[in-house]
C-alpha cells in the first residue's frame, strides 16, 4: 500500500502518468534539446556513426541550449564501439597560468563571488578540443558535415517556451553588455516561438567547420578571447588556450548483481561514487522494502553521505595528485565504510568522517547520449557549470564562457556554489582540472551493451545517476520510469536530506522520526537521460524534470 502511495503522489506531481519510454530498433540519440537530438539523429541517417552524432549534438547545444550548451566550457565523453573496446575522452577545463591557490579570497580570508560571476570565473574552455580529438579518432564523417547542423541552427531556430524563459530570467546575462544584447535582446525579450537569429555563433562554427580546434586555440577566435579576457580583466591568455588539451583516459569498471559497470574516472568523481554507493548497498537486501519506502531511501542516502565523505577529501585532478582509486573502491573497504549503518536511525554527518583507503596520502549542466545502429555507443556530459557559465559572452564571438573555477576549493573547508564542503586535493593550482560531479556511464548484461546513462545537476548528478541505475536493475522500472521516479539527495554536508516532491509524506515523516532533517522543497536536482537496450529494441526515457527528446528510428 505504501509503494501505491508513494507512486500515485509522484504522478499527481509531475503529471507523467501518460509517459512511456520511446522505442527504436535501429539508433537512439537522447539530449536535453530536441532540436540538438535531431541534429544527432540527422547524422546517423546520413551515415554518420555514434561519435559523429554525438560531436553533431554537442556543436548543436550551444545554439540551441546556451544555458549549457557551449564552446566555452569542458566536458567527457565515454565512448563504447561495437566491438567492446572503451575509452574516456577528458575536455575539462583547466586552470589558467595565473591562477592562485588564494585568487577568490577576499582581505579577511572570505570566499568572494569572482569564482562565479565575470571574466575571473572561467578556466580555459576544452569542450572544442574534446569534440575534435573525438571525431578525429572516432568519426566517419566529415568534421565539417558534423558540424552543418549547428551551424544552421545558430544562423536562426525558434526558441522553445523553455529557452525563452530562461534567457528571459538569467540575471548574469543582464549584467554584461554583450550577453545581453545578444540573448535578452537589451531588454526586448525573445518570446517562444520566435525565431531566434545568432550571427556571430554561426561565423565562429564555421571558422571551427574549416580550420578545426587550432581556429578556436591559436587562431582567429583564440585572439578574440585572448583579447576580451585581457580587456576585462580576465585570465585566460593565448598561451593557455594554445596549451590546452584532451586526454583520453581508461574507464573506471566495477560490477553490480552481474552487471558490468564502465564509468568515468577523476577528474570526474562521479565513477567512484556510482560503484562506492553500489558497493555498500550489495548484498544488504535493500531493495525488498520497494521503491520510494523510507527504508530504501534510508539506505541509499547513507551510502551516499559515506561517499561524498570521501570524495570531498580524497579525489582531484589525477594530473596533479593521487587518487587512491583502489583504495576507495576495494570492498573490505566499503564494507567497514558501511558497518556504522544503523537500520533504524540516521547517522548524523558530523559522525560520519572520510575513511582511510588504501594508498591515500594524509548548475548548469547538459548530458547526451547516441546508439548507433552498429551498437557503438557515446555519451557526454559538458557543461558551463552555473546557467549561462560567469555570464560573460566573447564580442564577436558569440559564445558564452564558463565559470568553472568554482569548482575548485576556493577555500577548503568552505562551501562551493553547489554546498560542496572540498579539502585541498581541489585546490586551485595552474594548468589543474577542477574535480566534477559528471559521470557519463554505461552497463553492460553478459557483455552486451544494456544501459547508457548520465545528467546533468552540479553534485546532484551522481545520487540522480545511480538512483535511476537502481531503479533499472532493482526495482525492474523502464528507463521512462526510471529517470522520471522521485529522487532524493544526500551529500554529507549540509546534513540534509532532499526529497523531491512526489514522495510520499508518510515516508518524509517516517524518515524525520529516523533522525533525517529533511527538506522537502529542494533545489532543482538532475535531469536524468537513459537508453535501455531490451534485445532489439532500444526504449529510451528523457527526464520529465527537464524538456528533452529522445529521437530514433
Amino acid at each position: 500500500m505504501r509503494r501505491f502511495t508513494i507512486l500515485l503522489a509522484f504522478v499527481l506531481c509531475l503529471d507523467l502518468s501518460a509517459r512511456q519510454p520511446v522505442r527504436a530498433r535501429h539508433a537512439m540519440v537522447v539530449a536535453q534539446e530536441p532540436l540538438a537530438a535531431d541534429a544527432g539523429l540527422e547524422v546517423l541517417k546520413r551515415g554518420g556513426n555514434a561519435v559523429d552524432a554525438a560531436v553533431a549534438v554537442g556543436f548543436a547545444l550551444a545554439a540551441t541550449h546556451p544555458s549549457a550548451g557551449n564552446l566555452g566550457g569542458g566536458g567527457f565523453m565515454l565512448i563504447r564501439l561495437a566491438d567492446g573496446r572503451t575509452t574516456f575522452i577528458d575536455f575539462r577545463e583547466r586552470a589558467p597560468e595565473k591562477s592562485s591557490h588564494d585568487m577568490y579570497l577576499d582581505a579577511s580570508g572570505k570566499p568572494t563571488r569572482d569564482s562565479i560571476d565575470g571574466w575571473r570565473a572561467s578556466g580555459v574552455p576544452g569542450t572544442v578540443r574534446g569534440l575534435e580529438y573525438a571525431q578525429k579518432k572516432f568519426g566517419r564523417e566529415k568534421w565539417a558535415d558534423d558540424l552543418a547542423p549547428a551551424i544552421a541552427l545558430a544562423r536562426s531556430h525558434p526558441l522553445s517556451y523553455a529557452e525563452a524563459e530562461s534567457m528571459k530570467n538569467a540575471r548574469n546575462l543582464a549584467k554584461y553588455p554583450e550577453s545581453r544584447r545578444i540573448f535578452q535582446r537589451d531588454g526586448k525579450f525573445y518570446e517562444p516561438g520566435e525565431n531566434f537569429p545568432q550571427p556571430e555563433l554561426a561565423h565562429t562554427l564555421e571558422l571551427i567547420a574549416k580550420g578545426g580546434g587550432r581556429v578556436f586555440y591559436e587562431g582567429e577566435i583564440a585572439k578574440k578571447i585572448a583579447q576580451a579576457e585581457a580587456e576585462n580583466g580576465g585570465l585566460i591568455t593565448l598561451d593557455d588556450l594554445k596549451k590546452m588539451t584532451a586526454v583520453e583516459r581508461t574507464p573506471l569498471t566495477g560490477k553490480y548483481k552481474g552487471y558490468q559497470v564502465i564509468t568515468s574516472p577523476p577528474p570526474s568523481s562521479g565513477g567512484i561514487g556510482i560503484l562506492q554507493i553500489m558497493g555498500m548497498l550489495e548484498g544488504t537486501g535493500y531493495e525488498k522494502s520497494g521503491a520510494g519506502s523510507a527504508a530504501a531511501i534510508h539506505y541509499v542516502a547513507e551510502a551516499e553521505r559515506r561517499y561524498y565523505a570521501d570524495r570531498n577529501t580524497y579525489l582531484g585532478d589525477p594530473d596533479f595528485i593521487k587518487n587512491p582509486v583502489a583504495g576507495l573502491l576495494d570492498p573490505e573497504y566499503l564494507k567497514k565504510r558501511f558497518a556504522s549503518f544503523d537500520p533504524q536511525r540516521a547517522t548524523p554527518s558530523d559522525q560520519v568522517n572520510p575513511g582511510h583507503p588504501k594508498g591515500a596520502e594524509s548548475t548548469e549542466t547538459t548530458h547526451f547520449e547516441v546508439v548507433d545502429g552498429e551498437g557503438n555507443a557515446v555519451a557526454v556530459t559538458y557543461t558551463l557549470n552555473g546557467g549561462f557559465g560567469c555570464g560573460v559572452t566573447i564580442p564577436g564571438a558569440g559564445f558564452l564562457m564558463n565559470n568553472e573555477m568554482d569548482d575548485f576549493a576556493a577555500k577548503p573547508g568552505t562551501p562551493n556554489m553547489f554546498g560542496l564542503v572540498q579539502g585541498e586535493a581541489n585546490a586551485i593550482q595552474p594548468m589543474k582540472r577542477p574535480l566534477s560531479s559528471m559521470m557519463p556511464t554505461m552497463l553492460l548484461k553478459d557483455g552486451k551493451l544494456f544501459l547508457v546513462i548520465g545528467a546533468p545537476g552540479g553534485s546532484h548528478i551522481i545520487t540522480g545517476v545511480t538512483e535511476a541505475v537502481l531503479n533499472v536493475i532493482d526495482f525492474g522500472m523502464n528507463a521512462q520510469d526510471a529517470v522520471d521516479f522521485p529522487r532524493f539527495h544526500h551529500q554529507w554536508k549540509p546534513d540534509k536530506l532532499e526529497l523531491e516532491p512526489g514522495i510520499s509524506p508518510d515516508t518524509a515523516a517516517i524518515l524525520q522520526k529516523m533522525g533525517y532533517d529533511v527538506d522537502t522543497h529542494p533545489r532543482a536536482g538532475s535531469r536524468v537521460e537513459a537508453i535501455v537496450v531490451r534485445g532489439e529494441w532500444l526504449e529510451g526515457g528523457t527526464d520529465g524534470r527537464g524538456s528533452g527528446k529522445v529521437a530514433g528510428y
